[in-house]
């Protein structure tokens, strides 16, 4: 990413997502359940339309979709949606695109909780996964079953050995879909659509919020898609609390300058173990 696009995107991090609130600098929070409707015709609409933020808290909250309108802005996609964990966010991307007979590619290099979620509920539906390699050329392409894959699924850098997925290659996959896990990179890190990919999720309870005060998973990509997984969703039942969403809000507008110093000190501290005799291997990317 060039100086100046950097710049672009920490501007856009401080100013986005304030659609529930114009002229305030902070967004409000709207703690309410549900809205009053003006009329019966007006609440069977929004009862089926995708994504009211004033019908009911289940299917849309104002300070959840500006937190989710913040995180698609600086991921450099079309739109985003908020859950109520990384986790949530996973199933109801999976549970949407996937059913009985489907097949997924995922890396080995992945989230041990994503692991089980494959491994254990995910098979028990009639879903089937196949791991590979991520690190190796041509592996996650090489998986894939045409006809049946309908996900593959990477993390990179991959928690926690920070294993290195190459972008440009997944988002050659049309499988049909594409995700990367890219919690620990955030978008100040690394911007998978631009590489092709489709789907980018987030534990933003992590990196994104920051301030170990907030749980919350988000995933960006295109709206249409979003709109389907969307609709899972609601049913899932996932959802993203406003009180959350304020709080990982606010870590958006702090994530340029926290980036920039963990970045600066986890290569410190990486340097100074691979040059201690007694560390016989450290898991960085940015060595040598």
């Amino acid at each position: 990413m060039s100086e100046n696009s950097s710049h672009d995107q920490a501007t856009r991090a401080i100013s986005s997502g304030r659609s529930a609130n114009d002229r305030g600098l902070s967004v409000p929070i709207w703690a309410t359940a549900v809205w009053e409707s003006d009329s019966a015709e007006h609440a069977y609409d929004m009862a089926h339309s995708v994504g009211p933020d004033e019908f009911y808290s289940r299917h849309g909250n104002p300070t959840v979709s500006a937190f989710a309108d913040a995180v698609a802005d600086i991921e450099g996609a079309e739109g985003a949606l908020a859950f109520a964990s990384g986790m949530g966010a996973l199933a109801s991307v999976v549970f949407a695109l996937c059913s009985t007979g489907s097949h997924i590619v995922a890396t080995t290099q992945i989230y041990g909780t994503t692991a089980t979620f494959l491994n254990g509920p995910v098979a028990r539906m009639g879903i089937e996964t196949t791991w590979v390699n991520g690190s190796e050329p041509g592996a996650m392409a090489a998986a894939v079953i045409p006809g049946r894959t309908m996900l593959v699924i990477a993390e990179t850098p991959s928690n926690p050995t920070l294993d290195i997925v190459d972008l440009d290659e997944l988002g050659a996959i049309k499988a049909p879909f594409t995700m990367v896990d890219s919690t620990l990179a955030t978008p100040f890190g690394q911007q998978p659509i631009r590489h092709g990919v489709d789907l980018v999720l987030h534990s933003a309870t992590k990196g994104i919020a920051g301030h170990n005060d907030a749980t919350l998973g988000v995933v960006s990509g295109e709206q249409e898609l979003l709109d389907d997984i969307w609709r899972y969703g609601i049913l899932h039942g996932a959802s993203a609390s406003p009180f959350d969403a304020m709080l990982a809000l606010r870590g958006v507008r702090t994530l340029d300058v926290r980036q920039q110093r963990q970045s600066d000190t986890a290569l410190d501290i990486a340097t100074r173990l691979a040059a201690h005799s007694a560390i016989r291997a450290v898991h960085y990317p940015g060595l040598p």
